[in-house]
């Protein structure tokens, strides 16, 4: 779940492209894969800390996903085929609740508060595990407690194949997923930033870099390699299912819009193990040409390119201590040919910036802390963020977030199986959609949305 994008659509359309995209030809092989994992024998198992034999703690850092150690990247890019355990049940399951309260009330949401809410925020259904030597994945669906629907949710399946070249070792995979990052292994990118948990029961910033606004509205193929351990290097495409799929996926079609044939994205990184210590530092670019709520009569589109920044440090001391740093930064392009067409931006050409940076110690992988700054700015324009009072894109502040997780090392009396989560999350505005003061106009202050949320999120 993650913060809506203030995306320009035209007002008073409701028309959808209607055409069938050519890649709906996969659609076939994904029902096939998606068949054949679970009814494979002794090739799919739900809990990867079960199929591994090893406990949470061994891929994730705090014993609790998502944010893999170099032990959990490796798993991944393998395709998830690494395996100790002949055969398990393949089903796994995962539920997040959450208390919310916000320094003010806000816009109420259909069968809640303006304000104090207690939610059960998701539950999502796994398939997940390896198939043999060359095949594995995940597929998630989940329920939306707050929206009250079902839909389609994460989807990373794999094949891969390994050789050695001049000496240095190379893992070769393709990777079908629908949401662009979703398939990267540092916890870097937008897919698995921090924060690792959200409500949509929490204001957020309408404006964002567009590289995260699609997730589960799109299906892609990426090839990549990974070699000698340390460069990673991929690149693919991704394209935009037809609109009757994304409702029947329980996804909305419009947002942020459909896209213009193939948006092609590229990642490259160069990982390197000193002993205790891990470093990455890499790059990222999207490209994307899209029709605005589908529309595509006038025949133009909005063309978005997203280039990034990425680094990441871990220290895994003595004891199970561990630091982790995580850094991006996104400059965005916008050449707003259809929305300047049509009267919904100002500007024809437009930037937007993200920069933010988390930082966090887990002792004995138990018991986390975490902040992150962040901070989103960009060319003012009276029409995209007319909603508020300055036309600016602005917002930052940080968060901060303690969590627990006591069976990160097993030892659950629910059985290997069963892990949890308990946190606390705050998050401070200093500037919210463009201001820190009376930024709607009416005196709201960015003070106004400072978010407290206690959650809980259980695994089996």
């Amino acid at each position: 779940m993650r913060p809506a994008r203030m995306t320009p659509t035209r007002r008073g359309r409701t028309r959808l492209a209607t055409r069938e995209p050519a890649h709906l030809a996969l659609a076939p092989l994904l029902a096939a894969i998606l068949l054949w994992l679970p009814l494979t024998q002794a090739k799919a198992v739900p809990a990867f800390a079960v199929q591994t034999g090893r406990p949470c703690s061994a891929c994730h850092v705090g014993g609790f996903g998502p944010q893999l150690t170099p032990f959990g990247r490796e798993f991944k890019l393998g395709g998830y085929t690494m395996r100790t355990n002949a055969f398990n049940v393949p089903v796994s399951a995962m539920a997040v609740i959450s208390y919310d309260h916000t320094a003010s009330n806000q816009p109420p949401i259909p069968d809640f508060r303006a304000n104090d809410n207690l939610a059960v925020d998701q539950i999502s259904l796994f398939i997940a595990g390896g198939a043999g030597q060359h095949f594995g994945g995940f597929v998630q669906g989940t329920y939306d407690g707050i929206g009250k629907a079902f839909h389609w949710d994460n989807l990373d399946l794999r094949a891969v194949t390994q050789a050695t070249i001049a000496k240095a070792a190379l893992v070769l995979g393709l990777s079908v997923n629908n949401a662009p990052t979703v398939q990267d292994v540092f916890n870097t990118l937008p897919a698995w930033g921090f924060p690792y948990t959200t409500s949509s029961l929490n204001p957020s910033p309408g404006a964002a870099p567009i590289i995260g606004s699609f997730a589960q509205n799109t299906i892609g193929v990426t090839a990549y390699a990974w070699i000698a351990n340390e460069i990673y290097a991929e690149v693919g495409g991704y394209r935009s299912p037809s609109s009757g799929f994304l409702i029947r996926a329980g996804i909305d079609p419009t947002s942020p819009g459909n896209i213009a044939g193939t948006a092609p994205y590229g990642r490259v990184a160069f990982d390197k193990n000193f002993g205790d210590r891990n470093f990455e530092v890499g790059t990222f670019v999207l490209s994307a040409n899209i029709y605005p709520g589908h529309d595509q009569t006038v025949g133009l589109t909005d063309h978005y390119t997203d280039v990034g920044a990425d680094a990441s440090f871990q220290l895994f001391a003595a004891r199970k201590n561990v630091v982790t740093v995580n850094a991006r930064y996104v400059n965005e392009t916008q050449n707003l040919d259809y929305s300047y067409a049509e009267g919904l931006a100002q500007n024809q050409h437009v930037n937007l910036h993200d920069a933010r940076m988390d930082v966090s110690y887990y002792w004995h992988d138990r018991i986390g802390f975490t902040i992150q700054p962040f901070d989103t700015w960009g060319q003012p324009d009276e029409l995209i963020y007319a909603a508020n009072r300055t036309f600016k894109p602005s917002s930052s502040g940080v968060m901060f977030q303690i969590d627990g997780t006591p069976w990160g090392d097993a030892g659950s009396s629910m059985g290997p199986r069963f892990n949890m989560r308990l946190g606390l999350q705050y998050t401070a505005y200093t500037s919210f959609d463009g201001s820190g003061t009376n930024y709607d106009g009416m005196g709201r202050s960015a003070g106004a949305n400072n978010t407290l949320r206690v959650f809980a999120w259980l695994a089996y």
